[in-house]
């Protein structure tokens, strides 16, 4: 598929007390079964890191952000600015149950729009979405006049929101898990339980 991926390595991780990226589920580091997965769709994988040798066994491209500490639009903005593709997939490093097919669905919706964005139980999902590389000049905009709300950005753009009616194939219960995120230490005890379970 004529498009790339960026994998977003997360910030301080305060919540969870410790790096979210590198906590694993069955012996596997949460940010390498997301790397695992998009390789499976997409031949050119970006990871946006502030600390790049951490990530070295990823054996990934990897770029810092230009706005470092100003959370994910920063990453959205040094990954798309570093990848060669138009059409981008952007996936936060602590869904650990994305899924190549769906991630397919967004790709495939893109031609024409400037971003492709979930609308699941009505909460947008920015961080398992599609960016067009065009879009770059609006986020240097907004980044340096201090406004890092991914929403916000949006705005002026032609963009694709998709609701869960629309993943026709994905039952309420797989769309709930896809669009897992882990951000405290209950919801990593929530992951691991669905990965014992075999599910």
């Amino acid at each position: 598929m004529k498009a790339g991926a960026i994998i977003l390595s997360g910030g301080k991780s305060s919540r969870m007390g410790t790096n979210k990226a590198l906590l694993k589920l069955k012996d596997k580091p949460n940010i390498e079964r997301v790397k695992d997965e998009l390789s499976t769709l997409v031949d050119d994988i970006i990871l946006v890191a502030n600390e790049p040798d951490t990530y070295q066994f990823l054996k990934l491209k990897t770029v810092k952000d230009e706005y470092p500490g100003q959370g994910p639009l920063a990453g959205i903005h040094a990954g798309l600015k570093a990848s060669r593709h138009d059409i981008n997939l952007v996936v936060a490093c602590d869904m650990p149950f994305v899924t190549a097919d769906l991630a397919r669905i967004l790709l495939e919706r893109a031609e024409g729009y400037d971003a492709v964005i979930p609308v699941i139980n009505g909460r947008q999902q920015q961080l398992f979405a599609v960016y067009h590389k065009g879009i770059l000049q609006e986020i240097e905009k907004c980044m340096k006049g201090d406004n890092f709300a991914i929403k916000h950005m949006l705005d002026p753009f032609n963009v694709l929101y998709i609701s869960e009616f629309d993943f026709h194939e994905h039952s309420t219960e797989s769309l709930e898990r896809i669009f897992f995120n882990m951000n405290r230490p209950e919801e990593y005890e929530h992951a691991k339980k669905w990965v014992e379970k075999g599910e």
